[in-house]
């Protein structure tokens, strides 16, 4: 079904993987052109192998002379971009704020917070040459609940919503719509070592830490990486066209981190 996508220039930044990768599949199914970026090289060249399509690139968010060659290496291929996907994010430490390293702190703020404004300050002359477009920003459901033992990555999705109100109201005369979306517990491989870190500090077992974690979910559920996807596509898309400055919680209801 033709949802409006179709030829659509989307980023996705880390999109060679779990949840990125599902954002990647979900724009090329609605017939999107698709650059990922990821700073692993092997899940890189297993996304091309899967989806030779994709246009990709290794690029670590954090640092600014990469990004700025990325997008060099876009506005030389497309001249324009529609969709921006802020998705690359790190887990970062699992510590009490005492025992919390400064360098941790640092990595976590840097590719979670300054990524998507690094990348996001390149796209902007590329959507506005496109005539608008949409920006979707990976915050969590650690954005808008504290998270006890997860100082900076909770700082920093909360981080994610203040920038996503502010270039909304900054880029809505352009026609650039900024959403983001909050993921609550995804199941997969990242959400596993989440538990497994998160029992050790609390010192119970993984599947009583699991129990643990969902019993604070009104739906006593993880959602998938493809549940972020759709939301993302949909929004994305012109059935979205007046959604904007929106936290939009896809987390089957996350009533309490901890």
């Amino acid at each position: 079904m033709d949802i409006g996508l179709n030829g659509k220039r989307v980023l996705v930044t880390a999109g060679a993987q779990g949840i990125g990768l599902a954002i990647t599949e979900a724009f090329v199914a609605a017939g999107a052109q698709v650059h990922i970026c990821d700073v692993d090289e092997g899940f890189l060249a297993q996304a091309t192998r899967q989806l030779p399509q994709l246009c990709h690139s290794r690029t670590d968010v954090s640092d600014a002379a990469q990004v700025d060659a990325m997008f060099a290496g876009i506005a030389e291929r497309w001249g324009r971009l529609d969709v921006l996907v802020n998705n690359a994010g790190i887990a970062g430490p699992t510590s009490a704020v005492e025992d919390t390293a400064l360098a941790d702190w640092e990595q976590t703020i840097a590719v979670n917070l300054t990524g998507p404004f690094l990348c996001t300050r390149r796209a902007v002359p590329l959507l506005k040459a496109a005539g608008g477009g949409s920006i979707v920003n990976l915050s969590s459901a650690a954005g808008r609940l504290g998270f006890p033992l997860r100082t900076p990555y909770s700082a920093s999705k909360f981080g994610v919503i203040g920038l996503t109100e502010s270039w909304a109201m900054e880029l809505g005369p352009s026609r650039i719509r900024v959403n983001a979306i909050l993921p609550g517990i995804v199941a997969g491989a990242r959400q596993e070592r989440v538990i497994a870190a998160r029992a050790a500090s609390y010192g119970i077992d993984h599947e009583a830490m699991r129990e643990r974690l969902l019993s604070k979910v009104s739906l006593r559920s993880m959602v998938t990486a493809q549940d972020i996807a759709n939301q993302i596509v949909f929004i994305c898309s012109p059935a979205g066209a007046t959604i904007s400055g929106q936290s939009l919680s896809v987390c089957g209801n996350v009533e309490h981190l901890g």
